[in-house]
């Protein structure tokens, strides 16, 4: 199966505008787990039956039909889930994007949006944690670093193109202290990670459960709060509601977007009250035009006092 691969077509119900819809699972631009080329999408990725190697290309000028080709001992376990990772789960009824006319203005220009929903858990919560509290640049070269050192080359053509599957559970929790050191992650984070993969078949079977217990099991794991919990449900689970909160710069650059002024958490949430059930699709719908407040002030700095030879 690594070699030959396996194919299917999933024909949705609406067009598809693929890079919007799976370009969340992207960690920056040198993300050793994706790739975007003129043959589409490629994700190497850690199924419950194994690595797989997905190739995402849609067809048709309508859009309409998305080609889904898998290598590896996880490729039929990958196509079953495509439909939700093309957002065909989510159901956007009752989203009244005429509350303000941004949000209007944005729903508009990708009526086939929808939020995606991988079905792995620990595959997006370990690249969270390593992305809690400090700058994307940071967070993106210590991952990078990490999976490259300790995963495994991408099954089928995945190889080639340089792609490689993140760590088993049992390989990110022996990734020995300074290796976390010399990527730049500090022990608050890296004992996390360490703690969370150990719980890698019960946080899996988050898939099945509803938001609610989800996030309770998610969220008694030690290091592990609101915004790193929202960062999993927004990918693994594909739950249309929660928004990252906490984060350094979402309140800001949505209250900024919707009101004309950078405000804090609190008053996001009371903004985004009219949208409860689907709050982060308006968060999703504004990152997705460019809606970031200017940039005058100083730039979140990075750390000095961390080993980071080789990132």
């Amino acid at each position: 199966m690594a070699a030959e691969g396996v194919l299917r077509v999933v024909r949705t119900a609406r067009p598809v505008p693929l890079g919007a819809v799976v370009g969340i699972f992207r960690r920056g631009a040198g993300d050793p787990t994706s790739r975007r080329d003129d043959a589409g999408w490629w994700f190497a990725w850690r199924t419950p039956d194994g690595p797989v190697t997905l190739r995402l290309t849609v067809l048709g000028v309508a859009a309409d039909e998305v080609t889904a080709s898998a290598w590896g001992s996880g490729a039929a376990w990958m196509l079953e889930q495509v439909p939700a990772l093309l957002g065909e789960d989510d159901d956007p009824s009752g989203f009244d994007a005429s509350l303000h006319p941004l949000v209007a203005d944005e729903w508009r220009r990708r009526p086939g949006w929808r939020v995606p929903r991988s079905g792995l858990v620990v595959q997006n919560l370990v690249p969270s944690v390593i992305e809690q509290k400090v700058t994307g640049k940071e967070a993106f070269a210590g991952y990078r670093r990490l999976v490259r050192r300790f995963g495994e080359p991408a099954p089928g053509p995945g190889e080639d193109l340089g792609l490689v599957v993140a760590p088993t559970p049992a390989g990110w929790a022996s990734v020995p202290s300074w290796e976390w050191l010399a990527a730049g992650v500090d022990p608050q984070r890296s004992r996390t990670v360490s703690a969370a993969v150990r719980y890698a078949g019960r946080l899996e079977e988050c898939v099945g459960m509803s938001a609610e217990a989800a996030r309770a099991r998610i969220t008694a794991l030690p290091g592990i709060g609101r915004w790193t919990w929202a960062e999993v449900a927004q990918r693994a689970l594909g739950l249309p509601d929660e928004v990252s909160f906490g984060d350094y710069h979402v309140a800001k650059d949505m209250t900024w977007a919707l009101t004309g002024t950078p405000q804090d958490d609190d008053a996001l949430a009371e903004l985004l009250e009219p949208w409860r059930g689907h709050r982060y699709r308006v968060q999703r719908l504004l990152e997705l035009g460019g809606h970031h407040r200017p940039r005058r002030g100083p730039r979140m700095t990075l750390p000095t006092h961390l080993p980071t030879r080789g990132r």
